[in-house]
C-alpha cells in the first residue's frame, strides 16, 4: 500500500462517511447509512458472518477514507461473496482496491470457504481487470442485474484451493478474530 495509507476494519463512526462516498460512487444503487450500519452490526461478535474494511489516509485518529470493501463468508463451508468494493476516484490505481481484495480473500480462506464469488458490471473494465489479476474467472452472467443504469452483471469466481499463496494467503491482523465455523 502507498505510504501514509492503512487498511483497518470499518467502525460504526465510519458509517456516515462511507454512506456519503457510496452515494457519490453508486448513485441510485448506493447502500444507505441504515443498511451499512445493519451490515456492520452483522460483522461483529461470535455470530459474525461478514467483514468490512476501509483504507484511510492521514493521521491515525483523523484519517480520510479512500476506499471500503465487504465480504460475506457465512459459516465458512461454502462460497464467500464479495459484497462491495470501491475507491474514491482520486485514489484509484494506487493498489488500494487490490489491498482490500487481498485482505478479504485471505479472510475467506481462513474461514474455510471454497471460493469467492462477485458480480461486476459487464462494462467495468477496470474492476474486471483487477479481479482477473487476482485469479477470478468468468462464471456466469446475471441479466439486468444493475438498475441505474440497467446493465448485466458478470459473475466471477475465485476457487480458493487453486489460488496462489501471494494472492490473499491469509488474513492480516485485521481479521484475527470473529470467525467461527
Amino acid at each position: 500500500m502507498p505510504p501514509g495509507t492503512r487498511l483497518r476494519p470499518l467502525r460504526a463512526a465510519d458509517v456516515g462517511e462511507v454512506a456519503r462516498l457510496e452515494a457519490g460512487l453508486f448513485g441510485g444503487e448506493a447502500w444507505s447509512a441504515d443498511l451499512l450500519a445493519h451490515e456492520l452490526a452483522r460483522s461483529d461478535g461470535a455470530g459474525a458472518d461478514r467483514r468490512y474494511v476501509v483504507v484511510e489516509e492521514g493521521p491515525d485518529d483523523d484519517g480520510q477514507i479512500l476506499g471500503y470493501a465487504g465480504l460475506w463468508y457465512g459459516d465458512g463451508r461454502g462460497d464467500a461473496d464479495l459484497l462491495t468494493i470501491a475507491t474514491v476516484p482520486r485514489a484509484r490505481r494506487r493498489g488500494l482496491a487490490a489491498a482490500m481484495l487481498g485482505e478479504l480473500i485471505g479472510l475467506a480462506r481462513a474461514a474455510g470457504c471454497r471460493a469467492v464469488l462477485l458480480e461486476v458490471r459487464a462494462s467495468n473494465d477496470a474492476a474486471r481487470a483487477l479481479y482477473t489479476r487476482h485469479g477470478f474467472t468468468a462464471a456466469g452472467q446475471r441479466r439486468r442485474y444493475y438498475t441505474a443504469p440497467v446493465e448485466d452483471a458478470l459473475v466471477m469466481r475465485l476457487p480458493l484451493d487453486e489460488c496462489r499463496r501471494e494472492r490473499g494467503r491469509g488474513p492480516s491482523h485485521l481479521s484475527d478474530g470473529g470467525i467461527t465455523k
